[in-house]
């Protein structure tokens, strides 16, 4: 009979999942209901459980390995489904009716290993593009490689029964890190970086109205290049004075290359390796380019943010301090995340 866990609520009474509730059990079961309407309930309970690798045992059944972590996850689920009207119940199971404990465990790993087979596609594709003719910049590779050891550490936390393909998605990323680091070098073999020291005291010119991309370069100039650097405004045409610098101006010094900002530009320029400017550098050109590489979940906020200073400051000059001021607000928190990746809940987040 199933015993469901003491503070769990009861379901309908046509459960049919035979259980032991001891602490020996291998399997945690999620058996719950969900009314007819929204529609949009059962699909967002369908994603959760697809998240954390359960495996349907039956309708509206799924099971889990019997761990610390997979019971607090079917928790969350549970308490998502009650809030939408739903019902459900954790339970622990020794034995399945429907499939064996063998059965069970093998359905996992085909799960997995399915998606290790997808990763390994995605890095063949990255490899192949890395190695021919028409490369890929540094950064878009980096970017993908980061990603890609992302989604692999990801596979790997719900491979529970050592799926087959782990071995060989790791090898393929090995191989794509191998191809990214000789691409970093060769570029920085080509292109050595700037020394700050020969930009000190330097006074740097920009068109009127800074906006995204100038806050954010004026603030990397500031923080990386020349903490003592003034900054001008002057529009098309105008007379350059001896030893400025010119940044986000037409033809400027430093300017959008290609695909790049100028943000992105001073940062390559000067060697600028620091890991939290990462999150920054995406954000800006998600935010100037408007092209969505990167798809930041934060760009929205930080644009509202930025044309508010801009609706705040007439003069350019308090304008340009005070979005200085912001990013490194930025800078000096905390790390920014990776939207593409689920967060994992804890109890102590609650």
């Amino acid at each position: 009979m199933l015993q469901p866990r003491a503070h769990a609520p009861e379901v309908s009474s046509s459960r049919a999942v035979p259980t032991l509730a001891t602490s020996s059990d291998p399997w945690l079961l999620l058996v719950y209901q969900l009314p007819a309407r929204p529609v949009s309930a059962r699909v967002k309970a369908w994603r959760r459980l697809q998240q954390l690798g359960a495996v349907a045992v039956k309708n509206s059944v799924y099971a889990l390995p019997n761990r610390a972590e997979t019971r607090e996850d079917f928790e969350w689920v549970r308490a998502e489904i009650a809030s939408t009207g739903g019902q459900a119940t954790v339970f622990q199971a020794s034995t399945i009716d429907t499939v064996s404990s063998d059965d069970l465990r093998e359905a996992f790993r085909r799960e997995r290993q399915k998606d290790y087979r997808a990763l390994v596609q995605t890095l063949d594709t990255l490899i192949r593009a890395a190695s021919g003719k028409r490369r890929r910049h540094p950064r878009t590779l980096a970017k993908a490689l980061r990603s890609c050891r992302e989604r692999l550490a990801a596979i790997a936390s719900l491979d529970y029964f050592g799926a087959r393909g782990r071995d060989e998605a790791r090898a393929a990323l090995a191989r794509l890190e191998g191809l990214a680091a000789g691409r970093e070098s060769t570029t920085r073999d080509k292109n050595p970086a700037l020394d700050p020291a020969a930009f000190h005291h330097r006074r740097w010119l920009t068109r009127p109205r800074p906006g995204i991309d100038r806050m954010a370069s004026a603030w990397l100039i500031r923080r990386f290049i020349d903490p003592h650097a003034t900054f001008a405004f002057a529009g098309p045409g105008a007379r350059r004075k001896s030893g400025t610098i010119t940044f986000d101006t037409f033809e400027g010094d430093f300017t959008h290359d290609g695909d790049r900002c100028t943000f992105e530009v001073l940062r390559e320029r000067f060697g600028l390796s620091d890991p939290r400017l990462d999150g920054l550098a995406e954000l800006v050109h998600d935010l100037d380019l408007k092209d969505g590489r990167y798809g930041r979940a934060e760009a929205a906020v930080l644009g509202a943010l930025v044309e508010g200073l801009r609706e705040l400051h007439d003069r350019d000059e308090p304008l340009l301090e005070h979005g200085i001021t912001l990013f490194e607000a930025l800078y000096r928190g905390r790390e920014l995340p990776t939207p593409t990746r689920p967060a994992r809940r804890r109890g102590r987040e609650r």
